[in-house]
């Protein structure tokens, strides 16, 4: 049975923190991209680790391309105050591989369930306006190999047509050129790149990975 195709997903272009006050108490969200639960895991464990005097360390995290593994903990809040509404923001955004503690540091005074609930949504999604979200398109990837002599002008011409180059590599009979083309766009990508080199250059096929484009 084939697999099914790979979707785009968002998460956070890179780790990073935010940090609000509400009456005195400093709530400070912490994000970091991870690949799965043990990375979520060990991210949190280490957030806790380095905030250990704060009064609470509430988390949530989203994992996998379609979101189908997720946890929360109000870590002492009242239930359902802390956790769940950090998980929703995460939701509502549709992030996903992402992990998210909210450090709080008690001002003195009550916030209220409502309050609470605001608080803590409310740092995650700032923290992820500041951070920024990317979309992860899945792309095939193939190499494209050329002599010394036309590697350049070829690599030049692949970014100039809006192809995404990955990356380079130097062997002694030429260079290979690594590019992500979307599944759907293999063919023309393989007629353009006919035209482009005079027949010269051919592209193979070697696995898929995912090009990253910053969300507005």
């Amino acid at each position: 049975m084939s697999q099914p195709a790979a979707k785009p997903y968002l998460t956070v272009r890179a780790d990073g923190s935010h940090e609000i006050e509400v009456k005195r108490s400093r709530f400070i969200c912490h994000l970091a991209r991870v690949g799965d639960e043990e990375a979520a895991q060990e991210f949190i464990a280490g957030i806790r680790k380095r905030y250990w005097e704060a009064r609470h360390n509430c988390t949530a995290f989203v994992v996998g391309a379609d979101q189908r593994r997720e946890r929360s903990n109000d870590d002492g809040e009242p239930a359902g105050t802390a956790g769940v509404p950090m998980l929703e923001v995460l939701r509502r955004r549709g992030v996903t591989d992402t992990a998210a503690v909210v450090t709080r540091y008690f001002g003195g005074v009550l916030l209220g369930a409502g309050g609470l609930v605001r608080a803590y949504g409310g740092v995650v999604s700032a923290a992820l306006d500041t951070v920024g979200l990317v979309e992860r398109r899945p792309v095939a990837l193939v190499t494209v190999a050329a002599d010394h002599t036309r590697a350049g002008r070829l690599e030049n011409d692949l970014r100039a047509a809006g192809h995404a180059v990955r990356e380079l590599h130097y062997e002694a009979a030429g260079v290979r050129i690594e590019v992500g083309v979307p599944e759907p766009e293999l063919a023309t990508f393989h007629h353009w790149l006919a035209e482009a080199s005079g027949g010269s250059a051919v592209a193979v096929p070697v696995g898929h990975t995912y090009l990253e484009v910053p969300c507005p």
